[in-house]
Protein backbone atom coordinates (compact mmCIF):
# COMPACT_ATOMS: atom_id res chain seq x y z
CA UNK A 1 0.00 0.00 0.00
CA UNK A 2 1.02 3.67 -0.87
CA UNK A 3 0.47 6.28 2.03
CA UNK A 4 0.71 10.44 1.90
CA UNK A 5 0.87 11.59 5.26
CA UNK A 6 0.05 15.06 5.34
CA UNK A 7 0.95 16.75 8.54
CA UNK A 8 1.99 20.53 8.87
CA UNK A 9 4.75 19.98 11.21
CA UNK A 10 7.92 17.99 10.79
CA UNK A 11 11.38 16.94 11.99
CA UNK A 12 13.43 18.98 13.28
CA UNK A 13 10.21 20.42 15.29
CA UNK A 14 8.97 17.91 17.76
CA UNK A 15 5.76 17.67 19.38
CA UNK A 16 3.13 14.46 19.83
CA UNK A 17 2.15 15.15 16.25
CA UNK A 18 5.85 14.41 14.57
CA UNK A 19 6.48 12.11 16.77
CA UNK A 20 3.31 9.90 15.66
CA UNK A 21 3.22 10.57 11.92
CA UNK A 22 7.66 9.68 12.31
CA UNK A 23 6.86 6.56 14.15
CA UNK A 24 3.47 5.33 11.72
CA UNK A 25 5.98 5.87 8.50
CA UNK A 26 8.51 3.49 10.11
CA UNK A 27 5.93 1.20 11.03
CA UNK A 28 4.45 1.47 8.13
CA UNK A 29 7.82 0.76 5.72
CA UNK A 30 8.53 -2.48 8.26
CA UNK A 31 5.79 -3.95 7.10
CA UNK A 32 7.23 -3.87 3.63
CA UNK A 33 4.77 -0.72 2.46
CA UNK A 34 5.43 2.73 1.34
CA UNK A 35 5.03 5.88 2.82
CA UNK A 36 5.57 9.82 1.75
CA UNK A 37 5.53 12.45 3.99
CA UNK A 38 4.38 16.09 2.81
CA UNK A 39 4.91 19.41 5.31
CA UNK A 40 5.24 22.75 5.97
CA UNK A 41 8.61 24.58 5.52
CA UNK A 42 9.00 28.02 5.81
CA UNK A 43 12.96 27.56 4.77
CA UNK A 44 12.07 26.46 1.27
CA UNK A 45 10.78 28.72 -1.57
CA UNK A 46 9.26 26.96 -4.06
CA UNK A 47 7.89 22.78 -3.28
CA UNK A 48 10.92 20.52 -2.95
CA UNK A 49 11.32 16.79 -2.52
CA UNK A 50 13.90 15.22 -0.53
CA UNK A 51 13.45 11.33 -0.60
CA UNK A 52 10.37 10.54 0.96
CA UNK A 53 9.30 13.68 2.41
CA UNK A 54 7.73 16.36 0.47
CA UNK A 55 8.44 20.00 2.01
CA UNK A 56 6.62 23.42 0.56
CA UNK A 57 6.52 26.40 0.60
CA UNK A 58 5.24 27.97 4.22
CA UNK A 59 5.22 30.84 6.46
CA UNK A 60 5.74 31.31 10.15
CA UNK A 61 3.43 32.10 12.69
CA UNK A 62 4.95 33.08 15.66
CA UNK A 63 1.17 33.34 17.89
CA UNK A 64 0.50 29.53 17.03
CA UNK A 65 3.49 27.72 18.39
CA UNK A 66 5.70 29.50 15.84
CA UNK A 67 4.28 26.37 13.59
CA UNK A 68 4.67 26.83 9.30
CA UNK A 69 1.51 27.16 7.73
CA UNK A 70 1.37 26.67 4.28
CA UNK A 71 -0.92 27.67 1.10
CA UNK A 72 -3.66 24.46 0.66
CA UNK A 73 -3.20 25.23 -3.01
CA UNK A 74 -0.57 24.43 -5.27
CA UNK A 75 0.36 22.79 -8.53
CA UNK A 76 3.87 21.64 -7.46
CA UNK A 77 2.23 19.87 -4.79
CA UNK A 78 -0.76 18.46 -6.37
CA UNK A 79 2.30 16.96 -9.23
CA UNK A 80 4.50 15.28 -6.47
CA UNK A 81 1.38 13.59 -5.26
CA UNK A 82 0.14 12.50 -8.63
CA UNK A 83 3.47 11.04 -9.16
CA UNK A 84 3.79 8.96 -6.00
CA UNK A 85 -0.18 8.24 -6.94
CA UNK A 86 -1.14 6.96 -3.27
CA UNK A 87 -3.37 4.77 -2.80
CA UNK A 88 -4.76 6.23 0.84
CA UNK A 89 -3.90 10.25 1.92
CA UNK A 90 -4.20 10.52 5.38
CA UNK A 91 -4.12 14.17 7.51
CA UNK A 92 -2.62 14.42 10.84
CA UNK A 93 -3.47 18.44 10.96
CA UNK A 94 -6.32 21.12 9.92
CA UNK A 95 -4.29 23.86 8.60
CA UNK A 96 -2.60 24.72 4.70
CA UNK A 97 -1.13 20.86 4.63
CA UNK A 98 -4.36 18.94 5.80
CA UNK A 99 -6.73 21.56 3.77
CA UNK A 100 -4.68 20.73 0.74
CA UNK A 101 -4.78 16.62 1.58
CA UNK A 102 -8.65 16.70 1.93
CA UNK A 103 -8.61 18.81 -1.15
CA UNK A 104 -6.61 16.59 -3.14
CA UNK A 105 -8.45 13.34 -2.05
CA UNK A 106 -11.48 14.51 -3.21
CA UNK A 107 -9.81 15.78 -6.64
CA UNK A 108 -7.76 12.53 -7.56
CA UNK A 109 -10.77 10.37 -5.96
CA UNK A 110 -8.42 8.82 -3.22
CA UNK A 111 -9.82 7.87 0.29
CA UNK A 112 -9.14 10.36 3.08
CA UNK A 113 -8.21 9.65 6.26
CA UNK A 114 -8.15 12.12 9.25
CA UNK A 115 -6.56 11.81 12.56
CA UNK A 116 -7.50 14.68 14.80
CA UNK A 117 -4.65 14.99 17.12
CA UNK A 118 -5.54 18.23 19.11
CA UNK A 119 -8.40 19.87 21.60
CA UNK A 120 -8.58 23.44 19.99
CA UNK A 121 -11.17 24.35 22.34
CA UNK A 122 -8.40 24.38 24.46
CA UNK A 123 -6.12 26.50 23.25
CA UNK A 124 -8.27 29.33 21.55
CA UNK A 125 -7.38 31.99 24.29
CA UNK A 126 -3.49 31.76 21.83
CA UNK A 127 -5.81 33.47 18.89
CA UNK A 128 -8.72 35.19 20.37
CA UNK A 129 -9.40 37.25 23.30
CA UNK A 130 -12.48 37.90 25.20
CA UNK A 131 -15.26 34.82 25.67
CA UNK A 132 -17.51 36.68 22.45
CA UNK A 133 -14.41 36.07 20.18
CA UNK A 134 -13.40 32.57 21.33
CA UNK A 135 -17.34 31.39 21.19
CA UNK A 136 -16.99 32.68 17.35
CA UNK A 137 -13.75 30.94 16.97
CA UNK A 138 -15.18 28.00 18.43
CA UNK A 139 -17.70 27.82 16.19
CA UNK A 140 -15.84 28.15 13.32
CA UNK A 141 -13.87 25.36 14.58
CA UNK A 142 -16.45 22.59 14.88
CA UNK A 143 -17.80 24.09 11.36
CA UNK A 144 -14.96 23.29 10.01
CA UNK A 145 -13.67 19.55 11.77
CA UNK A 146 -17.20 18.98 10.71
CA UNK A 147 -16.46 19.32 6.89
CA UNK A 148 -13.61 17.23 7.24
CA UNK A 149 -15.01 14.57 9.05
CA UNK A 150 -17.77 14.50 6.46
CA UNK A 151 -15.13 14.66 3.77
CA UNK A 152 -12.84 11.73 5.18
CA UNK A 153 -13.44 7.98 5.03
CA UNK A 154 -12.21 6.82 8.08
CA UNK A 155 -11.78 9.01 11.45
CA UNK A 156 -9.19 8.19 13.86
CA UNK A 157 -7.34 9.73 17.15
CA UNK A 158 -5.36 9.26 19.89
CA UNK A 159 -8.30 9.29 23.20
CA UNK A 160 -11.84 9.03 23.35
CA UNK A 161 -11.86 12.70 23.68
CA UNK A 162 -11.78 12.98 19.96
CA UNK A 163 -14.99 11.10 19.61
CA UNK A 164 -16.41 13.44 22.49
CA UNK A 165 -15.20 16.22 20.56
CA UNK A 166 -16.76 15.10 17.25
CA UNK A 167 -20.01 14.29 18.77
CA UNK A 168 -20.26 17.90 19.99
CA UNK A 169 -19.64 19.47 15.99
CA UNK A 170 -22.20 17.26 15.22
CA UNK A 171 -20.38 14.11 13.46
CA UNK A 172 -21.65 10.59 13.81
CA UNK A 173 -18.99 8.71 12.25
CA UNK A 174 -16.91 6.18 13.52
CA UNK A 175 -14.22 7.28 15.44
CA UNK A 176 -11.49 4.46 15.80
CA UNK A 177 -9.32 5.15 19.05
CA UNK A 178 -5.34 4.60 18.58
CA UNK A 179 -2.92 5.08 21.02
CA UNK A 180 0.08 7.59 20.07
CA UNK A 181 3.50 5.39 20.05
CA UNK A 182 6.76 6.29 21.36
CA UNK A 183 10.37 4.84 20.28
CA UNK A 184 10.25 2.37 23.44
CA UNK A 185 14.50 1.20 22.87
CA UNK A 186 15.58 5.14 23.04
CA UNK A 187 13.62 5.27 26.53
CA UNK A 188 15.02 2.58 27.75
CA UNK A 189 15.93 3.36 30.91
CA UNK A 190 18.76 0.22 31.08
CA UNK A 191 20.41 1.47 28.13
CA UNK A 192 20.40 5.30 28.91
CA UNK A 193 24.14 6.10 30.17
CA UNK A 194 24.01 5.79 33.47
CA UNK A 195 26.45 8.84 33.98
CA UNK A 196 24.52 11.44 31.92
CA UNK A 197 21.18 10.52 34.33
CA UNK A 198 23.74 11.45 37.52
CA UNK A 199 25.04 14.19 36.16
CA UNK A 200 21.23 15.67 35.61
CA UNK A 201 20.48 14.88 39.28
CA UNK A 202 23.74 16.51 40.36
CA UNK A 203 23.00 19.34 38.13
CA UNK A 204 19.53 20.50 39.73
CA UNK A 205 20.65 19.28 43.49
CA UNK A 206 18.73 16.22 43.70
CA UNK A 207 20.17 13.28 46.31
CA UNK A 208 20.58 10.01 45.93
CA UNK A 209 17.71 9.33 48.30
CA UNK A 210 15.27 12.07 47.01
CA UNK A 211 12.28 10.71 45.02
CA UNK A 212 12.53 12.73 41.61
CA UNK A 213 8.78 13.52 39.89
CA UNK A 214 9.15 15.30 36.84
CA UNK A 215 6.56 16.46 33.69
CA UNK A 216 8.13 17.21 30.43
CA UNK A 217 5.68 19.72 28.12
CA UNK A 218 5.37 23.07 26.56
CA UNK A 219 5.53 26.04 29.54
CA UNK A 220 2.23 27.39 28.59
CA UNK A 221 -1.31 28.09 29.87
CA UNK A 222 -3.10 24.79 28.73
CA UNK A 223 -0.20 22.29 30.42
CA UNK A 224 -2.14 23.38 33.76
CA UNK A 225 1.42 24.28 35.48
CA UNK A 226 0.56 27.00 38.20
CA UNK A 227 -2.24 24.16 39.41
CA UNK A 228 0.82 21.82 39.66
CA UNK A 229 2.61 24.14 41.19
CA UNK A 230 0.02 24.82 43.90
CA UNK A 231 -1.03 21.60 44.73
CA UNK A 232 2.33 21.12 45.30
CA UNK A 233 3.00 23.61 47.58
CA UNK A 234 -0.19 23.38 49.41
CA UNK A 235 1.59 20.03 51.40
CA UNK A 236 5.12 19.02 50.38
CA UNK A 237 7.80 20.15 52.37
CA UNK A 238 11.11 19.92 52.08
CA UNK A 239 11.87 16.89 54.59
CA UNK A 240 9.45 14.84 52.54
CA UNK A 241 12.53 14.44 50.26
CA UNK A 242 10.49 14.67 47.31
CA UNK A 243 11.33 17.02 44.21
CA UNK A 244 9.87 18.41 40.93
CA UNK A 245 11.53 19.01 37.83
CA UNK A 246 9.64 21.08 34.89
CA UNK A 247 11.23 20.27 31.62
CA UNK A 248 10.58 22.39 28.64
CA UNK A 249 10.37 26.08 27.62
CA UNK A 250 7.34 27.92 26.37
CA UNK A 251 5.51 31.58 26.79
CA UNK A 252 4.85 31.38 30.23
CA UNK A 253 8.03 29.91 31.63
CA UNK A 254 9.55 33.11 33.52
CA UNK A 255 5.66 33.42 34.86
CA UNK A 256 5.70 30.05 36.23
CA UNK A 257 8.82 30.04 37.32
CA UNK A 258 7.87 33.48 39.42
CA UNK A 259 5.23 31.62 40.72
CA UNK A 260 7.08 29.52 42.30
CA UNK A 261 9.42 31.75 43.83
CA UNK A 262 6.40 33.31 45.40
CA UNK A 263 4.46 29.86 46.60
CA UNK A 264 8.32 29.76 48.22
CA UNK A 265 9.24 26.06 46.53
CA UNK A 266 12.29 26.97 44.90
CA UNK A 267 14.06 24.34 47.03
CA UNK A 268 11.91 21.99 46.25
CA UNK A 269 10.94 22.48 42.85
CA UNK A 270 13.34 23.37 39.78
CA UNK A 271 13.13 23.85 35.28
CA UNK A 272 15.20 23.01 33.22
CA UNK A 273 14.00 25.49 29.83
CA UNK A 274 13.86 23.94 26.71
CA UNK A 275 15.77 20.68 26.04
CA UNK A 276 16.03 18.99 22.83
CA UNK A 277 14.58 15.78 22.25
CA UNK A 278 17.71 13.96 21.40
CA UNK A 279 18.63 14.76 24.78
CA UNK A 280 15.84 13.64 26.68
CA UNK A 281 16.23 10.48 28.18
CA UNK A 282 19.04 10.96 30.25
CA UNK A 283 16.91 13.90 32.20
CA UNK A 284 13.64 11.23 32.07
CA UNK A 285 16.19 8.23 33.53
CA UNK A 286 17.35 10.42 36.36
CA UNK A 287 13.70 10.86 37.67
CA UNK A 288 11.40 8.59 39.23
CA UNK A 289 7.91 9.24 38.51
CA UNK A 290 5.78 11.23 36.07
CA UNK A 291 3.07 13.69 36.77
CA UNK A 292 1.27 15.88 35.56
CA UNK A 293 -2.13 18.23 36.04
CA UNK A 294 -2.87 18.81 32.19
CA UNK A 295 -6.83 18.43 31.17
CA UNK A 296 -5.99 19.40 27.32
CA UNK A 297 -3.61 16.14 26.44
CA UNK A 298 -5.79 13.53 23.92
CA UNK A 299 -2.94 10.96 24.63
CA UNK A 300 0.83 12.53 25.88
CA UNK A 301 3.46 11.30 24.02
CA UNK A 302 6.08 13.13 27.03
CA UNK A 303 3.90 10.93 29.38
CA UNK A 304 3.89 7.85 27.67
CA UNK A 305 7.63 8.07 26.85
CA UNK A 306 8.36 8.57 31.16
CA UNK A 307 6.76 5.11 31.00
CA UNK A 308 8.66 4.06 28.43
CA UNK A 309 11.58 4.90 30.88
CA UNK A 310 9.91 3.03 33.90
CA UNK A 311 8.02 5.97 35.54
CA UNK A 312 4.59 5.37 37.01
CA UNK A 313 2.48 7.93 36.63
CA UNK A 314 0.56 10.32 38.74
CA UNK A 315 -1.73 12.41 37.13
CA UNK A 316 -5.38 14.51 36.92
CA UNK A 317 -8.36 12.48 37.11
CA UNK A 318 -9.72 13.21 33.56
CA UNK A 319 -12.60 10.81 32.42
CA UNK A 320 -11.91 10.79 28.79
CA UNK A 321 -8.38 9.66 29.46
CA UNK A 322 -8.93 7.80 32.14
CA UNK A 323 -8.23 4.44 30.56
CA UNK A 324 -4.71 5.44 29.77
CA UNK A 325 -3.66 4.65 33.68
CA UNK A 326 -4.82 1.37 35.14
CA UNK A 327 -4.79 2.91 39.04
CA UNK A 328 -2.25 0.75 41.12
CA UNK A 329 -1.12 -1.11 37.90
CA UNK A 330 0.97 2.00 36.13
CA UNK A 331 0.37 4.86 37.83
CA UNK A 332 -2.46 6.08 40.16
CA UNK A 333 -4.96 9.83 39.74
CA UNK A 334 -5.91 12.34 42.13
CA UNK A 335 -8.14 15.06 42.13
CA UNK A 336 -7.43 17.81 44.26
CA UNK A 337 -3.87 19.03 46.20
CA UNK A 338 -4.06 16.74 49.44
CA UNK A 339 -5.22 13.58 47.13
CA UNK A 340 -1.81 14.23 44.96
CA UNK A 341 0.30 14.41 48.44
CA UNK A 342 -1.44 11.31 49.48
CA UNK A 343 -0.43 9.51 46.29
CA UNK A 344 3.04 10.78 46.19
CA UNK A 345 3.34 9.93 50.08
CA UNK A 346 2.28 6.22 49.19
CA UNK A 347 4.98 6.51 46.56
CA UNK A 348 7.89 7.99 48.71
CA UNK A 349 7.12 5.31 51.23
CA UNK A 350 6.69 2.31 48.73
CA UNK A 351 9.16 -0.35 49.80
CA UNK A 352 12.12 -0.63 46.73
CA UNK A 353 11.17 -3.69 45.37
CA UNK A 354 7.29 -2.41 45.06
CA UNK A 355 8.41 0.35 43.35
CA UNK A 356 10.81 -1.31 41.02
CA UNK A 357 7.49 -3.76 40.18
CA UNK A 358 5.65 -0.53 39.30
CA UNK A 359 8.13 0.93 36.91
CA UNK A 360 8.51 -2.21 34.92
CA UNK A 361 4.97 -2.65 34.55
CA UNK A 362 4.79 1.11 33.34
CA UNK A 363 7.34 0.14 30.62
CA UNK A 364 5.47 -3.00 30.01
CA UNK A 365 2.65 -1.10 29.33
CA UNK A 366 3.81 1.15 26.67
CA UNK A 367 6.43 -1.70 25.10
CA UNK A 368 3.24 -3.07 22.95
CA UNK A 369 2.16 0.38 21.45
CA UNK A 370 5.43 0.07 18.96
CA UNK A 371 5.80 1.31 15.52
CA UNK A 372 4.71 -1.95 14.41
CA UNK A 373 1.90 -2.07 16.51
CA UNK A 374 0.67 1.27 15.47
CA UNK A 375 1.27 0.49 11.57
CA UNK A 376 -1.24 -2.24 11.69
CA UNK A 377 -3.68 -0.69 13.63
CA UNK A 378 -3.92 1.59 10.95
CA UNK A 379 -3.80 -0.48 7.99
CA UNK A 380 -7.02 -1.98 9.20
CA UNK A 381 -8.21 1.33 9.15
CA UNK A 382 -6.83 2.16 5.69
CA UNK A 383 -8.40 -0.74 4.22
CA UNK A 384 -11.75 -0.20 5.99
CA UNK A 385 -11.55 3.48 4.60
CA UNK A 386 -11.26 2.20 1.01
CA UNK A 387 -14.23 0.25 1.08
CA UNK A 388 -16.06 2.78 2.43
CA UNK A 389 -15.00 4.86 -0.08
CA UNK A 390 -16.36 2.60 -2.75
CA UNK A 391 -19.41 2.25 -0.76
CA UNK A 392 -19.68 5.73 -1.57
CA UNK A 393 -18.93 5.94 -4.74
CA UNK A 394 -20.71 2.72 -5.97
CA UNK A 395 -24.12 4.68 -4.04
CA UNK A 396 -23.52 7.69 -6.74
CA UNK A 397 -23.69 5.70 -9.47
CA UNK A 398 -27.05 4.23 -8.53
CA UNK A 399 -30.55 4.69 -10.18
CA UNK A 400 -32.41 6.52 -6.78
CA UNK A 401 -34.95 3.37 -7.03
CA UNK A 402 -32.14 0.89 -6.26
CA UNK A 403 -30.14 3.47 -3.90
CA UNK A 404 -32.91 3.51 -1.53
CA UNK A 405 -33.85 -0.21 -1.26
CA UNK A 406 -29.95 -0.36 -0.93
CA UNK A 407 -30.34 2.18 1.94
CA UNK A 408 -32.57 0.53 3.58
CA UNK A 409 -31.52 -3.13 3.55
CA UNK A 410 -27.69 -1.46 5.12
CA UNK A 411 -28.78 0.89 7.50
CA UNK A 412 -25.19 0.80 8.91
CA UNK A 413 -23.92 2.96 6.09
CA UNK A 414 -25.76 5.87 6.55
CA UNK A 415 -22.73 7.97 7.29
CA UNK A 416 -21.64 7.53 3.79
CA UNK A 417 -24.14 8.85 1.77
CA UNK A 418 -25.18 12.09 4.67
CA UNK A 419 -24.87 14.94 2.68
CA UNK A 420 -22.33 17.59 4.32
CA UNK A 421 -25.03 20.52 3.90
CA UNK A 422 -28.47 19.46 3.12
CA UNK A 423 -30.43 21.72 0.19
CA UNK A 424 -33.21 22.15 1.95
CA UNK A 425 -34.69 22.33 5.23
CA UNK A 426 -37.39 19.74 5.95
CA UNK A 427 -39.41 18.62 9.18
CA UNK A 428 -38.65 15.04 10.24
CA UNK A 429 -40.28 12.83 13.05
CA UNK A 430 -37.88 13.10 16.42
CA UNK A 431 -35.72 9.96 16.85
CA UNK A 432 -36.62 8.16 19.98
CA UNK A 433 -34.00 9.20 22.64
CA UNK A 434 -33.44 5.73 24.48
CA UNK A 435 -31.56 5.50 28.01
CA UNK A 436 -28.35 4.97 26.78
CA UNK A 437 -28.58 8.11 24.30
CA UNK A 438 -29.73 10.25 27.47
CA UNK A 439 -26.86 8.77 29.64
CA UNK A 440 -23.98 9.26 27.21
CA UNK A 441 -25.43 13.02 26.79
CA UNK A 442 -25.04 13.48 30.65
CA UNK A 443 -21.56 11.91 30.54
CA UNK A 444 -20.63 14.26 27.59
CA UNK A 445 -22.24 17.78 29.07
CA UNK A 446 -20.40 17.06 32.43
CA UNK A 447 -16.85 16.21 31.04
CA UNK A 448 -17.82 19.32 29.35
CA UNK A 449 -18.36 21.50 32.07
CA UNK A 450 -15.91 19.79 34.51
CA UNK A 451 -13.08 21.56 31.54
CA UNK A 452 -15.12 24.66 31.68
CA UNK A 453 -14.97 24.84 34.83
CA UNK A 454 -10.91 23.84 35.04
CA UNK A 455 -9.96 26.35 32.31
CA UNK A 456 -11.95 29.24 34.56
CA UNK A 457 -9.46 28.40 37.28
CA UNK A 458 -6.41 28.47 35.21
CA UNK A 459 -7.31 31.93 33.70
CA UNK A 460 -8.30 33.03 37.20
CA UNK A 461 -5.38 31.75 38.44
CA UNK A 462 -3.15 33.25 35.69
CA UNK A 463 -4.88 36.68 36.75
CA UNK A 464 -4.01 37.02 39.39
CA UNK A 465 -0.38 36.25 38.93
CA UNK A 466 -0.25 38.92 36.44
CA UNK A 467 -1.89 41.58 38.60
CA UNK A 468 0.57 40.12 41.45
CA UNK A 469 3.30 40.61 39.21
CA UNK A 470 2.35 43.82 38.45
CA UNK A 471 2.10 43.15 34.85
Amino acid sequence: MRVALFTEVYLPAVNGVVTHVKTLKEGLELLGHEAVIVTADSNVKKTRTDGDIIYCPAIKLEKLYGYDVASPISADRLKAIKDFAPDIIHIHNEFGIGMSGAMMARQLKIPLVYTMHTMYDDYIYYVAKGEPMQELVSTIIHRYARILARTASAITGPSKKVEDFFRRCGVYKPVTVIPNSVEVETFDRYAIDKEKAAAVREKYGFAPDDLVFCFCGRMGQEKNISTLLDFWAKNVKKEDKMKLLLMGGGPQLEEFSAHADKLGVNDTVKFTDRIEHADIPPYYAACDCYITASLTECHSISMMEGMATGMPVLTIRDELNADQIEEGVNGFFFRDADEMYAQMKKLRQMPREELEKLQRQSRETIVASGAQTIAEHLLAVYEQAIENFRNKQMLKKMPRSVKKVYKAQNPELYYLYKPARPKRRVKVKAKRVTKEDKLHRKQAEKAAKTRRKAARQVRRQHKRNRKASGK
